[in-house]
């Protein structure tokens, strides 16, 4: 399954939104979901971010290709995740039937409250650094074992 997701960036902080239902109910994340047929990574990005938290990205960056071997709805899979970082959008993040918006300190990121594997990679696309990685979970989202790489390009 291919899936884009956004990371908002200001000074020293970032936006994370707590997921309200479906794949990933109850845990901040980043905004985004899988790609349309006929959509590029780009607009699926742009399609989520205003869905999620009515917000239109304009400048963002590709910062890291994940991919997760994991459990999506009970069952094995394979999730390739494209993951951007935006410093310019238009309009102001906000509440949707899907995600709560909410600016963190960068130095405070609620990881406890998050995937188990973004405290692996998440530091590293913050601090502007580009990785391909691949990530093993098991049914309970515990990291079984990672390999992230520092890449040159995406």
């Amino acid at each position: 399954m291919e899936l884009t997701l956004l990371f908002l960036i200001k000074d020293d902080q970032i936006l994370l939104a707590m997921k309200k239902r479906g794949f990933g109910a109850g845990r901040y994340n980043g905004v985004g979901g899988k790609i349309e047929p006929g959509e590029t990574i780009e607009q699926a990005l742009i399609r989520e971010s205003q869905e999620e938290i009515n917000v239109t990205p304009v400048e963002f960056e590709k910062m890291a290709d994940i991919t997760f071997d994991e459990f999506y709805k009970g069952q094995s899979a394979i999730l390739h995740v494209t993951i951007f970082t935006a410093t310019k959008w238009e309009g102001t993040p906000t509440e949707s039937d899907e995600m709560t918006p909410k600016w963190f300190l960068i130095s405070e990121i609620p990881y406890e409250n998050m995937w188990s594997s973004d405290i692996f990679w998440l530091p590293k696309v913050i601090d502007g650094i580009k990785v391909k990685a691949h990530l093993k979970l098991n049914q309970n989202d515990v990291v079984q074992s990672h390999k992230i790489v520092i890449a040159d390009s995406l």
